[in-house]
């Protein structure tokens, strides 16, 4: 009914899930971004899930089309930015660093998600916001070098490459929130890879890398475009679809917590003391900085469509 206020179940606990899955990425994408050239890993990522979203492809397409020119650049970007060049950039910091620096980085994406919310979604930015986000970006420092007073050059690009894609995913991540509202969680997966292909297409032409994998990297791509590919992204957009932008925030921090994990643990990787510490320092200060930045539960109603939508409580 119009104007009927509705409660929705609160799904953090579902994009924690998704997030800890996006966490076994580094053993699949490690020995694959040593094998191949990062464009070539990312264009066939994107082929794979798209192959397997083919029969939802006219839905989201006929969706898109009652969407906004707003909303179509937003998926545009997600597509393009949070999709391809994110991944792109990610696969590439494993290529010329370490297996967990470019893991441990993206506890940063809180960080820039909330400069993002705060410039997309007008969600305000809380005095204060800087208190949280200095100490963060120190222990990235801190992260990045074995020693912090010795900057070592492959070191620093990894952390570049590692950082350029968390701000992307982070901007993901709002719009995301800001599709949400017209686009079900699928329609907005599918439309991700279907606009995010073309573009990892290009990056291919223009870097002129090889487009055959070889049989034996065949399996790594496949388990790594569906388990922290499609079942972790599917599992987000559905949870992120009754979860605020900042909530979403913190449950995305089981993204890096088990990507350190497997890094230290199963891929034979070790951090200095002073890497503990900016460990330590950055999941303090993002943790304190989410729930700082939280924001307020709004109710839901349903249109005349029956479409679930968000409105000043």
């Amino acid at each position: 009914m119009l104007g009927k206020r509705v409660t929705t179940a609160d799904r953090t606990w579902l994009v924690a899930c998704s997030a800890a899955l996006w966490g076994t990425d580094g053993l699949l994408r490690k020995p694959l971004a040593d094998a191949l050239p990062a464009a070539t890993v990312v264009f066939w990522e994107h082929v794979i899930v798209l192959v397997l979203l083919l029969p939802w492809l006219p839905g989201a397409l006929r969706a898109l089309r009652r969407c906004s020119a707003r909303e179509w650049l937003a998926v545009l970007a997600i597509g393009a930015g949070s999709s391809a060049a994110a991944t792109a950039l990610f696969t590439a910091a494993f290529r010329v660093g370490d297996a967990v620096t470019p893991l441990v980085l993206q506890k940063l994406q809180p960080v820039f998600v909330v400069l993002a919310a705060s410039a997309l979604l007008r969600e305000r930015v809380r005095a204060g916001y800087l208190v949280f986000a200095v100490p963060a970006l120190v222990g990235a420092w801190l992260l990045t070098f074995p020693n912090p007073f010795q900057v070592r050059v492959a070191a620093a690009q990894a952390a570049l490459l590692a950082v350029g894609a968390a701000a992307l995913w982070a901007a993901g991540t709002v719009l995301g929130r800001l599709v949400s509202r017209s686009l079900s969680p699928r329609e907005v997966t599918v439309s991700r890879f279907a606009t995010g292909l073309p573009a990892a297409a290009v990056v291919v032409w223009l870097q002129d890398a090889p487009v055959a994998v070889g049989w034996g990297n065949a399996t790594g791509l496949v388990l790594l475009a569906v388990v922290p590919g499609l079942l972790a992204l599917s599992l987000y957009y559905l949870g992120l679809r009754s979860t605020p932008a900042s909530r979403a925030t913190l449950a995305e921090l089981a993204f890096p917590a088990t990507a350190a994990l497997i890094g230290v643990g199963l891929l034979g990787n070790h951090l200095t003391a002073t890497q503990w510490l900016g460990f330590a320092l950055v999941v303090a200060m993002v943790t304190a900085l989410g729930w700082h930045e939280r924001v307020r539960r709004v109710p839901v109603v349903q249109d005349r469509t029956g479409r679930e939508e968000m409105v000043p409580g």
